[in-house]
């Protein structure tokens, strides 16, 4: 079960052990009673991300199927290359970021998936030239300012190409209001 929630108090029991107190509106006192009644649970907390807007989404997906009719390119190409320009790299737990290699000559900007930033590393083996990548982050995992900064490039692009784009305020809008919803 995941939920959203607040660490209310923190103590410890004449045992010794820690108690944490947690409040949430997400959850019921059924499910709460439910979980209780368990027994030992497995708990991960982690700060909560805001997510990004499924508005936002579709309206960065809007964008890029222009650029993509604009260009002649697939919608994966165009997207690759947005995630290159304007995306995070993906790292592991530990932070390091996620190699990879491949033939230089497979068009890494078709893939659907892993999302790939080429680097200047080569390696030969034989007659074929092999490229070392870093993974990009594919922007379903984004938070807000992470997909809030990828849709501003995707629009600064279809300016530049003269693709008609929303309103900078309809735009604001529609990303403030995916925060508002996040924080209910």
């Amino acid at each position: 079960m995941e939920f959203t929630s607040k660490i209310k108090d923190i103590g410890r029991t004449l045992q010794g052990n820690l108690t944490i107190t947690l409040e949430s509106h997400e959850i019921s006192p059924k499910k709460a009673a439910e979980l209780a009644e368990l027994g030992d649970l497995m708990v991960t907390i982690e700060k909560r991300k805001k997510k990004r807007s499924l508005d936002a989404n579709a309206y960065y997906w809007l964008l890029v199927g222009k650029i993509g009719k604009h260009t002649g390119a697939s919608k994966n190409h165009i997207h690759n290359m947005m995630l290159d320009r304007y995306g995070e790299l993906d790292q592991m737990p530990d932070g390091s970021l996620i190699p990879f290699c491949i033939r230089d000559d497979i068009d890494y900007l078709e893939f659907p998936y892993p999302h790939l930033k080429p680097t200047q590393k080569t390696l030969s083996k034989g007659d074929k030239l092999y490229r070392w990548y870093f993974q990009i982050k594919g922007s379903s995992e984004y938070d807000t300012a992470e997909m809030s900064q990828l849709i501003e490039g995707v629009v600064s692009e279809c300016k530049e190409m003269g693709i008609e784009t929303l309103p900078p305020e309809e735009l604001e809008r529609m990303l403030a209001a995916y925060g508002t919803k996040r924080n209910r």
